[in-house]
């Protein structure tokens, strides 16, 4: 049991009495939301003690919570709500969770990214539960007359050794009238009942039934659809417009020209963009907008060259052959040991641009007027999208109304909102409430691209075939992807890393697993290639270097815990019995850390005609307590999936600024067949508090294929995507 403060953040609760109700209103942050069932509808109480945005209890028990957090397919719809619920102690088939809209006030860091939705909301989601516990409990001492350490909960219903009990919701109002306890207790991890538990996604039925939950869905009386045109090229803009012909079309409502983010406005980090001017058709539907776009004739011109890929990648070599500079990190001498080194190991890896492609479409429903400005869709960073709303429409932020819908996939294309911004800036325009829509070529050329990138080794070996020396070079589009206190570094005496980036006008955004999803292939693959030269077997030589971090780490900036990154090594290894002959199976193995949490894979496959079949990964996590274990479960192997996709067929190229891809026939995305044919995933039960999860399991998995291929065909794979460099 741990004790813990209630009032150690200001805006962590608010207790709300309403002289119509008197219920019992607490508001915590940190919530997500799942959705009412049919049977729940048909339980709805008479009366809700009070109605707003925080924790509510009907008069029959019911518990509705409301979410401030995007669902984005993580599952937070399902997890977050446990952690209340297991407080509060209540059935977990009397929650309700209302998606809440945006609101600065009430809510902290509505945002889905970064994997640290669950690890953010851990205290105080059940600080919440427990608090509101706490009050029922008081309540009910104080109609009874009896002390309060004399009471117990279950499943939503109080009780006294006398016999007396009462269900939340006939204590409700009373609770209302007391005052916020100072501190609560929060319930050892052994005795959770609800947190461990597998539990069902709470929109399943929905998802299968497909009833409305998403951007896409969502309809109002009167809307308009708008579609947009963007330059066909990084580096032009629009010169002209003859709409001509199109204006004469079916349904056709308007033609307009905008700018989104006109020179002078304040940009958010979530504002990346590079075509901001843009052609738009409004009309009554989409087949009739999408017909009259193809009527359009624009001319359009070059304000900057177009880019070639060959450029990048040309661009990105000279980076790495530059003299060193500015260096992120060094340790001991790493010149002297390379200069005198008995041998030196070094390699090159590279990585395209990838478009995000999500199952769902961008877009937005937007109804501006000059007083407010109403806005409904799926979108990551709603707090930074009001933000520019407001710069954009001149209206303060209290005028404009967000509301998130469930998401058909982001995996950081919607942290960056201009399809928002558009939507609102055309529904201003034409004083009438639009849904703007994409087509998949207009997202998949807009940009927000993850960037290319490239990374040397070096690996200095002595005269007893010891590694004595690590350097590592990164080059990126706009961002390099090395992270210079992470493994190797702590484990070799003499470190050097450098980052450094190659301008483009490209745009770029953070794609799953940011980084990470690059330099854990390159990393990884590396290493690998070290310990078949040193004559070790791979999984012994990173626990070797493990050792050396755990008794005698090098450098005090070490940002990853060299134990449990070595107790996923050994948790997996012990899984699929690493050093077991398996006739005709080939493996490899790879491991990495990032968003807090330590991700350890091993891959079997089979060749057939040059192309690897994958039959199996084993992955083994230490991400803490598992909240829900199912929706875990679902998270990792999609994260494995969606590796195993992009590095072997996935790529964005371009030339003269025109992207080469365009839609699905020439830009491949992994295929039923080609993913593993079973995944297993093991958990470390550890205890701890937990960490990140929607993103950790992808970035590992491209190295352990790689040194799988390697084993069955002795062809090292240094570049993506794997099929141009198969057979």
């Amino acid at each position: 049991m741990t004790l813990i403060k209630t009032k150690y953040n200001r805006r962590s609760f608010l207790k709300v009495s309403s002289a119509a109700s008197g219920g019992l209103v607490l508001g915590f942050n940190w919530l997500a939301s799942c959705t009412p069932t049919p049977e729940q509808i048909k339980q709805m109480p008479e009366e809700w003690f009070n109605m707003n945005a925080f924790l509510k209890i009907g008069d029959n028990g019911i518990v509705t919570i409301l979410s401030p957090n995007p669902e984005i397919g993580q599952n937070v719809k399902t997890s977050m709500p446990m952690l209340v619920a297991e407080e509060l102690d209540v059935n977990w088939k009397d929650v309700m969770v209302e998606q809440a809209g945006l609101d600065t006030k009430k809510y902290e860091r509505q945002l889905a990214g970064g994997s640290q939705s669950i690890r953010h909301g851990w205290q105080s989601l059940r600080m919440a539960g427990a608090t509101a516990r706490r009050m029922l409990l008081e309540a009910a001492a104080k109609q009874w007359n009896v002390p309060v350490d004399e009471l117990t909960t279950s499943e939503g219903v109080i009780k006294h050794h006398s016999g007396k009990s009462a269900g939340y919701g006939e204590v409700a109002s009373t609770a209302a009238t007391l005052n916020i306890p100072e501190e609560v207790n929060l319930k050892d991890p052994k005795d959770f009942k609800i947190i461990g538990t597998p539990t069902k996604n709470v929109d399943g039925p929905k998802l299968i039934k497909g009833e409305s939950l998403f951007g896409i869905d969502y309809k109002r009386e009167g809307m308009l659809i708008a579609m947009m045109v963007h330059a066909p090229a990084f580096g032009m803009t629009v010169k002209s417009v003859d709409d001509t012909e199109a204006r004469k079309m079916p349904g056709i409502k308007g033609i307009i020209t905008i700018n989104t983010l006109p020179d002078g406005i304040e940009r958010e980090w979530s504002d990346v963009n590079a075509f901001t001017k843009l052609v738009v058709v409004i009309g009554n539907s989409t087949w009739e907008v999408m017909n009259a776009k193809k009527a359009l004739k624009i001319e359009w011109e070059k304000v900057t060259e177009g880019e070639n890929t060959t450029d990048h990648t040309k661009g990105l070599t000279d980076l790495l052959k530059k003299p060193e500079e500015g260096d992120v990190r060094k340790d001991g001498d790493p010149d002297t040991v390379f200069k005198t080194a008995a041998k030196v190991i070094t390699q090159t890896y590279g990585a395209p641009f990838l478009a995000h492609n999500t199952m769902e479409p961008m877009n937005f429903f937007a109804d501006v007027t000059a007083d407010a400005a109403e806005l409904v869709g799926p979108i990551q960073t709603p707090e930074y999208l009001s933000k520019t709303l407001s710069r954009v429409l001149e209206l303060p932020e209290d005028k404009i109304s967000i509301m998130m819908t469930r998401m058909g996939g982001g995996f950081g294309r919607r942290l960056y909102g201009n399809f928002a911004v558009e939507a609102a800036v055309i529904s201003k325009t034409v004083n009438a409430p639009i849904k703007l829509i994409y087509t998949r070529e207009d997202d998949m050329t807009q940009g927000t691209y993850r960037p290319a990138y490239q990374v040397k080794y070096e690996a200095a070996l002595n005269d007893q075939n010891e590694m004595v020396g690590f350097k590592v070079r990164a080059a990126g589009i706009h961002a390099a992807p090395l992270f210079e206190n992470r493994f190797p570094a702590g484990a070799v005496d003499n470190y050097l890393a450098e980052n450094k980036e190659l301008n483009s006008n490209i745009s770029t955004g953070a794609w799953r697993a940011p980084r990470s999803n690059f330099i854990a292939f390159a990393e990884q693959s590396f290493l690998d290639e070290v310990a078949e030269t040193i004559g070790k077997d791979p999984i012994d030589f990173r626990l070797e270097l493990f050792d050396r971090a755990i008794a005698n780490p090098v450098g005090s900036n070490n940002d990853y815990d060299p134990e449990r990154y070595a107790g996923v090594l050994k948790l997996v290894k012990e899984k699929a019995k690493w050093g077991t002959n398996l006739p005709g199976i080939s493996r490899g193995v790879s491991a990495y850390y990032c968003h807090n949490s330590y991700v350890a894979q091993i891959v079997d496959i089979k060749m057939d005609d040059d192309l690897p079949i994958i039959q199996k990964v084993w992955c083994a996590i230490d991400c803490g307590i598992v909240v829900n274990p199912e929706g875990a479960i679902n998270q990792v192997e999609g994260g494995i999936i969606d590796g195993i996709g992009h590095a072997m067929y996935s790529a964005m190229t371009f030339t003269g600024g025109k992207p080469d891809q365009s839609n699905f026939n020439k830009y491949k995305l992994i295929r039923h067949q080609d993913a593993p044919k079973a995944i297993e995933v093991f958990f470390v039960q550890n205890g701890i508090d937990p960490t990140g999860l929607g993103e950790p399991s992808l970035p590992p998995v491209a190295a352990a294929l790689a040194n799988a291929i390697y084993s069955a065909t002795g062809k090292r794979i240094r570049q993506q995507p794997f099929i141009e460099n198969l057979g």
